[in-house]
């Protein structure tokens, strides 16, 4: 009736108008013949004179699941969005559609991982990805995240895996794509430096850096640039690290990008206090602390209150210092323990400034065991140093000794990969 037929227009060879006027009663299931020749006529889909929809169930799925993505993504509270997701992913499974169901595995995951859930977020990206694989170039997104949450699980040997295997697969491509290359090269670096493989690190940067003069995307620099002066920051190289801090800072501030012009001012804040400059490192928290706004990522909190406890320290502010290395603890909770392990060590220096001997002691104690396993073998072996210092100037000169010994002998170890490898 809406489209001005009536059942003897429809009616054809096969489908005669009594046929099609028991359809219309209840009394026949059209066959999928008739389902089709009605739908030609009317100019509409078989799915559609079959369910009412001019979405397919795949379709319709499809687009709840997109719904609820860009909910995850507009919304202060993600919970109601996740629980959504969660029921889309069971019936796409139940259904057979691994397309839908590794798309909400993926969106699940990727909420997970940006409220700092990094256990869980691993599982549900593999998970993801094992449903319905996609490839780096198209969803680098997901291996960035997935290599990330290994990393600050403290497993930086899963994140190496991750991001060589995906610079493998770009580089396999017929068509290169230079700016994807470098995106997978600059994340590698990163995790081998947190491996401690300092100068794989390198290698892979320098022959990066050898191709950048064909970049004209601005974030592939600052990626560079960022590595290049975390490199340089491990390694003991402060000057050069702020220089190249102070690069992707500059092409940052062109493209108007907060958040990482954020994360540029907390790495330039640490490496001024590497340099004893903390006065100058307050600058750029305070820019830090205003670029992120009132909901930080809960990584990014993390690290910011870990740095403004380590600043107070410098500066003798005992109270100051206890209560940021706190605020980043609670922030971390069990996810991040390199993080906690440099919280914990503000905490422990803020504790003895503070004349609390015993919980300082103990707050080294946790300090150093998460460092060892999860840190650089500068951080580690500073935290046992100003252990020692701490409790030789407790006068417990015996317990400092074997604390110093330990240092010392961390120290000499020749550097390997395998040495700084979680269990």
């Amino acid at each position: 009736l809406e489209r001005g037929f009536s059942q003897r227009d429809l009616a054809e060879k096969g489908v005669s108008y009594a046929y099609i006027s028991r359809i219309e009663g209840g009394a026949r299931r059209p066959s999928v013949k008739a389902l089709r020749m009605l739908a030609r006529k009317l100019g509409v889909s078989a799915d559609y004179l079959e369910t009412g929809s001019e979405l397919r169930e795949v379709d319709e799925r499809e687009l709840r699941i997109a719904d609820a993505e860009l909910e995850l993504r507009l919304a202060g509270n993600s919970e109601e969005a996740e629980t959504r997701l969660s029921a889309l992913r069971e019936e796409a499974i139940g259904a057979g559609d691994t397309v839908a169901a590794s798309r909400a595995s993926i969106a699940l995951g990727l909420a997970a991982a940006a409220s700092g859930r990094n256990a869980e977020a691993i599982v549900l990206l593999q998970e993801g990805l094992e449903l319905a694989p996609v490839s780096p170039g198209a969803r680098p997104d997901v291996f960035a995240t997935l290599g990330h949450a290994y990393a600050a699980s403290g497993r930086p040997e899963r994140a190496v895996e991750v991001f060589q295997g995906c610079l493998d697969e770009l580089r396999e491509l017929d068509t290169s794509d230079l700016t994807a290359e470098i995106r997978f090269a600059t994340y590698l670096s990163y995790a081998l430096t947190d491996l401690g493989d300092l100068g794989h690190a390198q290698a892979v940067l320098d022959e990066t850096l050898e191709r950048a003069d064909e970049l004209s995307d601005a974030y592939s620099r600052v990626r560079l640039y960022w590595s290049l002066a975390r490199l340089n920051d491990v390694r003991g190289r402060p000057a050069a690290a702020l220089d190249c801090v102070r690069r992707a800072m500059a092409l940052l501030e062109v493209t108007d990008d907060t958040l990482h012009l954020a994360r540029a001012h907390v790495l330039c804040s640490g490496i001024l206090m590497s340099q004893g400059r903390a006065e100058a490192a307050g600058r750029h928290q305070d820019a830090a602390e205003r670029l992120f706004g009132q909901s930080p990522d809960v990584e990014d909190l993390v690290q910011l209150r870990r740095d403004q406890a380590r600043r107070a320290v410098l500066l003798g502010q005992g109270e100051e210092a206890i209560e940021r290395a706190r605020a980043s603890l609670e922030a971390a909770g069990n996810e991040y323990p390199h993080e906690s392990g440099h919280a914990l060590w503000s905490l422990a220096e803020g504790l003895a400034l503070t004349g609390e001997p015993d919980k300082a002691d103990a707050a080294f104690r946790e300090a150093t065991a998460l460092l060892e396993e999860h840190g650089h073998r500068r951080d580690f072996v500073e935290a046992y140093r100003a252990w020692g210092k701490f409790l030789r100037k407790a006068g417990r000169e015996q317990d400092a000794l074997e604390v110093l010994e330990r240092a010392a002998d961390l120290a000499s170890e020749p550097l390997t990969v395998e040495a700084h490898k979680s269990p």
